[in-house]
Parts: structure tokens; sequence; C-alpha cells
């Protein structure tokens, strides 16, 4: 890259990293768990977009930032993620999550294509549902090539939810007669964020947000499969796409999402106890802000007559996914003996 591409890159990077700036602040002062940065960001830059289209000046910095600094920041993200906590929480929790996991995408499949969705939206909408809100997608989104509409359609249905799980969540468990440790693994498997976890999790108790917040863990560890799976399905889908249309034979290799080996590296190496949980923190903390400013920009390319377009059939995916996973990850518990009425 040359020094007058370099300045080509700068401004719309900057004016990312000034709407993240923003939203971390906007997170700081609003009550904790509400509402994280990430769709605040995101919901900036789609208000801007609607008043003030990104200059060509500004669209290849944005570009950068939402397809590469997002890459870059999933990376990161990998040494937060440990593979020995799964081992921790126990069978409990995954056995629940496989059958959550299960109802998104293999009943979220269908409902999608009722509805009319394309497949990348509905399976984003699936993953910010099942595994854990905005980092499923950011991660998912750029091994699928989805759209930035599709993102923020997966970003905003996903938030909604949350909200209404935060409220609801802690007043349903209370009226079930649930134990800390059945309400945590419910919380910890059923609601969507990291943040709307933590805060459903202690509106209950203070053992009941500790299970929830490790159960939400090791449930984040079930975006190195799906990812890999979903990288699997979409060059496929390029490959025979390409040959369909008479091309040449496609090169895998230049379609292959190499930036999920740097993640998985990460995730190795923390599980083996070479990065300190001091680093580990760190690289968390920069890995979230740089996800918040991809997102800022994912929403300065985003237009409400995109969205508009589509309707409201991407709200009622989620809704009706949503409510599986409640409905699902309670019904595991009851099997299991852990709930009882």
């Amino acid at each position: 890259m040359t020094e007058k591409s370099v300045l080509d890159y700068l401004p719309g990077i900057a004016l990312s990293f000034v709407i993240a700036i923003v939203a971390r602040l906007i997170e700081g002062v609003v009550p904790s768990g509400m509402i994280g940065a990430s769709v605040i960001a995101l919901f900036l830059g789609i208000l801007i977009n609607h008043f003030y289209t990104p200059s060509s000046k500004l669209e290849v910095g944005i570009g950068f930032t939402s397809k590469k600094i997002l890459k870059f920041a999933i990376i990161l993200l990998g040494a937060s993620l440990n593979i020995n906590m799964v081992l921790q929480v126990g069978k409990l929790s995954l056995y629940v999550m496989v059958f959550t996991l299960f109802t998104c995408f293999g009943v979220g499949y269908f409902s999608g294509k009722a509805l009319g969705l394309n497949w990348k939206m509905s399976n984003l909408i699936s993953a910010g549902t099942g595994i854990c809100g905005g980092s499923a997608i950011a991660a998912i989104a750029p091994v699928i090539d989805a759209d930035d509409t599709d993102i923020a359609f997966g970003m905003s249905a996903t938030f909604i939810f949350d909200m209404f799980m935060i409220i609801l969540f802690p007043i349903m468990g209370r009226a079930l007669g649930l134990t800390d440790m059945a309400y945590g693994l419910w919380a910890g498997t059923a609601v969507n964020d990291t943040s709307s976890v933590v805060a459903a999790g202690y509106a209950f108790s203070e053992a009941a947000g500790d299970f929830a917040t490790m159960v939400k863990l090791t449930r984040t560890l079930s975006i190195i499969p799906t990812v890999i799976i979903f990288a699997i399905i979409h060059a496929r889908l390029q490959a025979k796409q390409h040959k369909a249309n008479g091309g040449a034979e496609l090169n895998i290799v230049k379609i292959v999402p190499w930036f999920i080996f740097g993640f998985l590296a990460l995730v190795a190496i923390n599980s083996l106890g070479f990065i300190s949980p001091e680093l580990s923190h760190t690289l968390k903390s920069i890995s979230r802000f740089l996800m918040v400013a991809s997102l800022a920009a994912i929403g300065l390319n985003t237009s409400f007559k995109a969205m508009k377009k589509a309707g409201p059939a991407p709200m009622i995916h989620g809704f009706f996914i949503s409510l599986l996973v409640i409905v699902v990850a309670l019904g595991v518990e009851v099997a299991m003996g852990l709930v009882t009425f």
C-alpha cells in the first residue's frame, strides 16, 4: 500500500473510529446490559447515512473498516476464548446448546425460506440468536460475504429481542420457580448478547449470574465450528455458481477465509495457557473496540431504504427463532430433570 493510498483510507477509518468512541461513551451512561456499543455504533452509522451519504473520499476507508478491520477484530477475539471452559462448565450446557443450535439453524432454515429471506440474512439472524449475538454475526458475515443490510438486520433483530429478554427472563424464572443453576443455564443458552446474559443473570441472583456468564462463554466457542461450516458452504456455492456461469474452475485457495486460521491459532494458544489473563483482557478490549468501529462502518454503508425493502420478515424470523430457543432450552432442562413443575 503506497503512502497516497494510506491517506485515502484515513478519512473513512477516522470517521468509523469517532463513531465507535461516541458509541462507547453512550454505552457507559446507559443502564448496564441494556444496549451494547456495537448496536449503538451500527444505529449511529445508519442514522448518519440517512441524512448524509458518505462521499467517495470516505467510502474507501469505510469499506476497509467494515471488511479488513472487522476480520482483524475477529482474529483478536480468539485470544479471549478458551476450550478448557467447556470442561469447567461440564456437559449440562453442552446438551442444551446442541438442541438450541439445531433449532436455530435447522428450523431457522425453513423459517427464513418461508418468509422469503435470502440465506445469508436468515443465517446471520439465526447465528446471533443461537450463539452470541453481535460477535457471531461479525464472525460469520465476512466468511459468507454478507451484505451490510444483512448484517444490520441480524444485529437489529438480536438487539430488539435481547431488550425484552433482560426484562422478562428474571420474571419468568421466578414464576417457574427455577433454581439458580437452572435459571443460569437457561439464561446463558437462550439470551443472545453477552452483556444481556450478564444483566438477565444477575437480575435473578448472584449465583445465577455467575453460572449464566460461564455458560455464555462456553456457548461462544460454538463460533469455531459454525464459522468453519459456513466457510465450506459458501466456498462450494461460489464454486458451483462460477462453474454454472461458464467460468474456469474456481481457485478455492482464493476464497478460503484465511483470517479464521489466525482466530483459531489464538484460541489454541490461549487454551494452552500461553496468553496471560492480562494480555487476554487487553486483546479482547482491542477486539471489541475494532468490532464497534467495524459495525459503525457497516451502518454508514446501510440505508433505511434498503432495510425498508426487506419489510417485517427479518424481524418475524428473529422473533420466531428467539421464542423457539427459549422454549427448547427450557424443555431440555425439564427432560434432564433440572426443572420440575
